[in-house]
Parts: C-alpha cells; structure tokens; sequence
C-alpha cells in the first residue's frame, strides 16, 4: 500500500471538538478500508495566508494538522471526497510520499566498531568556506 501524507486546514471554532471528531473521521475512514494511520500532528491555529471562501463562508484563520498513512489509492480518493464534502474543512490535500514507508525513512548508518567493542575514533578535517570576520573595532583595511 502507499504511504500518503494529508495536510488538512480546518475552520476556527474556539471549541476543538470539531477538530477532534473530523480526525476521528478521517482516521476510521482509513482503518475501516484497511489502511493503518502511521500518525496524527496537529499544526496549531495559524493566520491563513490569505481569506479562503468554503461553504459561503470567509475565514481568516484556520487549525492546521496532519496525517500519515498507508491506504490503497482507492481508499484516498475515498477520503478526499469525505473532506470535500465536510464542511467543517477548509482546504485538504494528500500527497503521496512513496510506495511504502520504506521509501520515505532513511536507513540509519551502521557504526563500525573494532574488536573490543569501542567505537573508532575518526579525525575529521574542518575547513572554513570564507575569512572569519575580524573582531568588532578593527578593520582588514591597514594598521
């Protein structure tokens, strides 16, 4: 299965039970059609960069979060038109980040160590890319 990312900005509402239920929605929607949400991030409330009309409606500010998850590309399309139709969203949009988690994460790099378990010591050259600037008072020009 796919592993997705979806960026979703909900309308204000000085109360988060709205936020709550739409994550709630979004991520049963998902695991009933056998994906797995691999993680749920909320963003805050943020300014909107710029006035968003959904539903009738103006909004200035917006509660940004985010989910990561694997699902068929079925099951996305699925979900988009879920949050198309709500409205309670602002704007959404999901973002395919590879075929499988293992494609997005870095392997870590191995540590090589020596027979006695002790991890080598590696001298590393460090090099400037341009002049340290001179201390505050004097100047490069003349003595």
């Amino acid at each position: 299965m796919p592993f997705y990312q979806m960026v979703c900005i909900a309308a204000h509402n000085a109360e988060y039970v709205h936020i709550k239920e739409l994550v709630r929605l979004s991520a049963t929607q998902i695991m009933n059609q056998g994906g797995v949400v691999r993680g749920i991030k909320y963003w805050g409330l943020k300014t909107l960069p710029q006035r968003m009309r959904q539903n009738r409606v103006y909004h200035s500010y917006g509660d940004y979060w985010s989910m990561h998850f694997d699902a068929s590309p079925s099951n996305q399309r699925d979900l988009s038109k879920l949050l198309r139709k709500d409205p309670r969203v602002i704007r959404a949009t999901v973002l395919k980040m590879g075929e499988k988690i293992e494609d997005v994460v870095v392997p870590r790099e191995k540590t090589i160590r020596n027979p006695m378990g002790v991890p080598e010591v590696r001298e590393v050259a460090l090099t400037h890319t341009r002049p340290l600037a001179p201390p505050p008072g004097r100047s490069n020009s003349g003595q």
